[in-house]
């Protein structure tokens, strides 16, 4: 079977799998309250240019799996984490384990859909609701959404950069590059991971190899933010000016544990601007917010679609 035919042919007992993890990975939680709604819904009819941020508690609802969600993320369910950027630059040990558990995902990973939020999110922008999106996650269901007013903060598991010089590529093209790399070799795993790897075991790794970069030879990385790295300044600033330009922030589906996008909120309040949250379990946030809502994203957006 050719690849195009491996990455592309979602079968239907796959598409069954999907709607299965759309539940597995995201926690429990009680239905906001008709009050609570109807404070967003004034939330946002009275702010003309809104900030959204997004976090893994939208992903979740298309089957991918997070990191934090108590009981159901991946810190709760395993003692494995995730790659530290460090580790990634300097073993070539780490780099293969990772892109041939990477390899292993990415056919499923690649096809996750956007769900209703995503949905929902690209017309508020359409309708010019939505000043600007920036999302901390990097499976690029937003742009497939079709959102165009969007940073995404920690990269994209899409793109593919070399270390060593400015070569880039898309992560499809490195699936076809990895598997003239290895024609015989294969694994298999259930379990998925957040970032599109999945778990195999050091003997399951044994024998893959590791394309180099086609223009230098040098190592190649996807386009995301590993944990110990740092989001370039540039797109920091960037996003701090659409902070300043915005009226409000609305937080869906993170707890902001993570200093790269609390930054901005905090930054927005310091700016005396109204934040609203939609999250399931409490967030770093909280005490910025004057409106805080503890249930699923979907469930909540879709009883505000029309603005």
């Amino acid at each position: 079977m050719s690849l195009l035919r491996k990455l592309f042919r979602f079968t239907l007992v796959q598409q069954r799998a999907v709607h299965t993890l759309r539940n597995k990975f995201v926690p429990k939680a009680e239905p906001a309250s008709d009050l609570d709604i109807d404070d967003l819904r004034n939330f946002l009819l009275k702010n003309d240019r809104i900030l959204v941020l997004t976090g893994a508690g939208l992903s979740t609802e298309s089957g991918i799996p997070d990191y934090r969600s108590e009981g159901v993320g991946l810190y709760a369910r395993s003692d494995n984490r995730p790659v530290q950027y460090n580790d990634f630059v300097k073993s070539e040990t780490i780099r293969q384990r990772y892109w041939a558990r990477n390899y292993v995902g990415w056919p499923v990973f690649s096809s996750f859909l956007p769900n209703i939020c995503h949905k929902i999110l690209r017309q508020w922008e359409i309708v010019g609701k939505v000043n600007w999106l920036v999302t901390q996650n990097v499976d690029a269901l937003h742009m497939k959404a079709g959102s165009v007013n969007l940073t995404e903060l920690h990269g994209s598991a899409h793109r593919v950069m070399c270390l060593n010089c400015d070569a880039k590529m898309t992560r499809t093209q490195l699936q076809e590059l990895i598997e003239k790399y290895n024609p015989l070799w294969q694994a298999k795993s259930v379990e998925m991971a957040p970032d599109g790897d999945v778990q195999l075991t050091t003997r399951q790794v044994e024998g893959f190899k590791v394309p180099q970069c086609p223009a230098c030879g040098g190592a190649l990385k996807p386009e995301i933010i590993f944990f110990g790295d740092n989001v370039p300044k540039p797109i920091v600033n960037f996003v701090f000016k659409k902070v300043e330009e915005a009226d409000a922030v609305l937080v869906l589906g993170s707890s902001l544990e993570v200093y790269s996008g609390f930054r901005f909120v905090n930054a927005a309040s310091t700016q005396k601007k109204p934040i609203a949250i939609v999250n399931i379990g409490p967030t770093r946030a909280d005490k910025l917010a004057s409106l805080k809502i503890s249930a699923k994203c979907s469930d909540v957006l879709q009883q505000i679609e029309q603005l």
